[in-house]
């Protein structure tokens, strides 16, 4: 029966023409073919079967992961038709009335469309049903799930091709997936045994979307908030990987009057639906979520993802990227970066069958890789999907930070040629790492096995860093040089390309890579603020606070550390208020030290006429100041240490760093009790000699100078307890 496709589209969805090859997706499940389609987020997929579905004759089984996704969908569907039993939802959540409601209507022929999850369409029951129901085709949405490559790996999934052979009818598949990598397609084709399907591939390329990868330090949550007042009023999502974070956060927002909301699993289902539609509803701006958030949710006026940790693959990140500018308008995707945040990723790994540890690291490592290249982002991203891009002439080229600030370039000629000369001559059998430990002459048990380590190549790049060799490679394989075998994943041969290379070499320019110092492992306030003050108030500041000291004969450090004058030299406080919302300094301190500083502040504004731009200040949402209040109470009644931070869950690293924060905000700490115990009389004087003459708190300066005759741990419980009866 030949139908008139864009009558039907118009008719069904008011929509006048088809979006990318939506039209050659639904001829094809027409025709009753096998179809595959690959469609990034926003493309219209689930069109590509709704229309079939009312169209033709029977009922279509939707395959689902999500409740959510499929209660969106069987709302809308509805809304189309203005019949409740067009489409219905068959899970465990219905009662027998409810379930025989369902089944009842499908019996009839009014459903077209029957959204299960594959734990449903297993049960027995419901198999010996649909056996006896005319089932136009089944759709397998979120196809990835299928695949233990894919980012989303559901093992019920790779029962649906032995379910349908249970139901005995020769009905066609289409599977579709927003984000697939070769192995992943390879592998969904397999398990589903479509071998013979129609494959449709839409292009990855959102070009409104503009990448960022921001390095995460302690000032993370301090400039997401920074950045949400700067754009006010606009939607976004901000990702985080477990729901205690995303509870922080949300709270942290709301605290800095922030329209936002908290999405994760551990909520309830009514708490979810109605957080996710006050979102769609716009009556909040911002939804701070972890993955649960987003599959299938359809809000084209998503201005902004923030990514406040690293995603597990690039395939999560696309997808939840995707999620922004889908009404072709502006996208920005940034993500925060540390690679602490990998190394805990990998800890969660540990428990895992071997084989899904290679995987999950192998996932891993890409994503590392775009975190630090320095090529395109856009072009890093399509290559991953198996699509090639051109910067200059593709669409939204420009749009990422490393294409607005490009890194320095450098002739790379040489140092590529040996690299393919060695994956020839080892007859292409090893992955990056072992590549690296080859070119810099480091010897492994794999290597050691092999001949390559008499070979006048093994060492030949000793002379540069093991990060050097591991962005030249991987820019090698987005310039399609060389490439990673799907079947062996993570193994790396010579694509024609690099052979062509190989027999005549040309120049290749490399891109130094961004380095992104991992701020987040140093103690808070030690760090570097990510700022450029003014010099000549800072050197103005550094005078007022050693002139200070002299006359109290203490250290210059006691009094302010340089984080906090660097801080004052951008955020110019000139009241106690304002002094003491600088970095590391506190109310205690504000009133103590801070008048000197506030008026040589106030003098430098006034001559230089400076205008001080509003800074955001971040408020806390208490839960900190509940903590300082524990320890304080806690250190009080001389209670030991170990049993404080226990109490809070805290390790005794993490103890210490609140503990620091507490006394370089001003407030006395009396540890002595715990000092005594660690230390004898001697000790004692000889580390307060030191602290008195020191003219910096920087604790890798104290392990030289005794030479490891202390731990790091002990040397910072005695820097408390100093900073506390010098300082204080």
């Amino acid at each position: 029966m030949e139908h008139n496709l864009h009558v039907e589209l118009k008719k069904y969805f008011g929509f006048n023409k088809f979006k990318g090859l939506q039209e050659s997706v639904i001829k094809s499940l027409l025709d009753k073919n096998d179809t595959f389609v690959i469609m990034p987020t926003g493309g219209g997929k689930s069109l590509c079967y709704q229309l079939p579905a009312l169209i033709k004759e029977g009922t279509a089984i939707v395959v689902s992961p999500l409740i959510a996704l499929m209660k969106n969908q069987v709302d809308s569907l509805r809304f189309i038709s203005n019949e409740t039993s067009v489409a219905h939802v068959l899970n465990s959540s219905l009662n027998k009335s409810e379930i025989d409601k369902v089944k009842m209507d499908i019996s009839l022929g009014k459903t077209k469309l029957l959204y299960m999850a594959p734990e449903s369409l297993s049960k027995e029951s419901n198999i010996e049903f649909l056996k006896k129901q005319n089932i136009s085709f089944m759709a397998v949405d979120e196809a990835h799930c299928i695949s233990e490559w894919g980012h989303d790996f559901r093992p019920d999934y790779r029962n649906l091709r032995n379910i349908l052979d249970k139901l005995d009818k020769k009905i066609p598949i289409i599977g579709l997936t927003a984000t697939a990598t070769e192995k992943v397609q390879e592998d969904i084709i397999k398990n589903l045994k479509i071998s013979g399907a129609n494959t449709f591939k839409a292009s990855f390329n959102r070009p409104n979307l503009y990448y960022e990868v921001r390095t995460k330090d302690d000032n993370v949550e301090k400039d997401i908030i920074k950045y949400i007042k700067n754009n006010i009023g606009k939607s976004g999502i901000i990702y985080c990987l477990s729901r205690k974070k995303v509870e922080e956060i949300a709270s942290l927002l709301q605290v800095n009057q922030i329209n936002a909301l908290p999405y994760h699993a551990g909520l309830d289902s009514k708490t979810r639906a109605k957080h996710q539609d006050m979102f769609l509803m716009e009556n909040v701006d911002v939804i701070v979520a972890t993955i649960a958030f987003g599959m299938g949710i359809d809000k084209p006026d998503v201005r902004f993802v923030i990514h406040h940790d690293i995603p597990k693959s690039i395939e999560s990140y696309y997808q939840e990227t995707g999620r922004a500018g889908r009404d072709g308008g502006e996208g920005n995707c940034i993500a925060y970066y540390a690679y602490k945040d990998i190394e805990k990723l990998e800890k969660f790994m540990s428990g895992k069958p071997v084989a899904e540890q290679e995987i999950g690291h192998a996932l891993l490592q890409e994503m590392v890789s775009y975190a630090e290249t320095s090529i395109s982002r856009r072009k890093f991203i399509l290559h991953y999907f198996g699509e090639e891009f051109d910067n200059k002439t593709g669409e939204g080229g420009m749009l990422d930070d490393n294409m607005k600030h490009p890194k320095p370039q450098s002739e790379a000629k040489s140092d590529v040629l040996n690299i393919i000369k060695i994956i020839n001559q080892t007859k292409e059998i090893y992955k990056s790492k072992d590549l690296v430990d080859i070119l810099i002459g480091k010897e492994n048990a794999l290597i050691k096995s092999h001949s390559i380590i008499k070979s006048r190549l093994f060492g030949v790049g000793k002379d540069k860093p093991n990060e050097y060799w591991m962005a030249l490679i991987r820019q090698c394989i987005v310039a399609l040089l060389l490439k990673k075998d799907i079947e062996t994943y993570g193994i790396v041969k010579i694509s024609e390309i690099g052979l062509k290379f190989l027999n005549t070499p040309v120049s290749f320019m490399m891109t130094k890579d961004h380095h992104h110092k991992n701020q987040s492992n140093k103690i808070s306030f030690t760090k570097n603020l990510n700022v450029s003050g003014d010099d000549i108030l800072l050197k103005m500041l550094k005078n007022l606070r050693k002139d200070i000291a002299q006359k109290l004969n203490i250290p210059p450090f006691v009094i302010f550390q340089d984080p906090s004058l660097n801080d004052m030299t951008v955020k110019y406080p000139t009241s106690i208020s304002e002094m003491s919302n600088i970095y590391g300094v506190g109310e205690g301190k504000s009133k103590k030290y801070g008048p000197d500083f506030i008026e040589l502040i106030s003098n430098y504004v006034n001559e230089n006429n400076i205008t001080i731009e509003e800074d955001v200040v971040v408020k806390s949402t208490g839960t900190n100041s509940t903590l300082k209040l524990y320890i304080i109470q806690s250190i009080d009644r001389k209670l030991p240490l170990e049993d404080i931070a226990s109490a809070k869950s805290l390790d005794m690293i993490d103890f210490i760093k609140e503990m620091e924060v507490i006394v370089y905000s001003g407030t006395k700490l009396n540890i002595k009790y715990w000092i005594d115990y660690l230390f004898d009389e001697d000790q004692q004087d000889e580390l307060n000699e030191y602290f008195m003459e020191s003219e910096s708190d920087d604790l890798t300066l104290a392990i030289e100078e005794f030479d490891g005759e202390y731990e790091e741990e002990d040397l910072r419980l005695y820097r408390i307890k100093f900073l506390s009866e010098i300082a204080n």
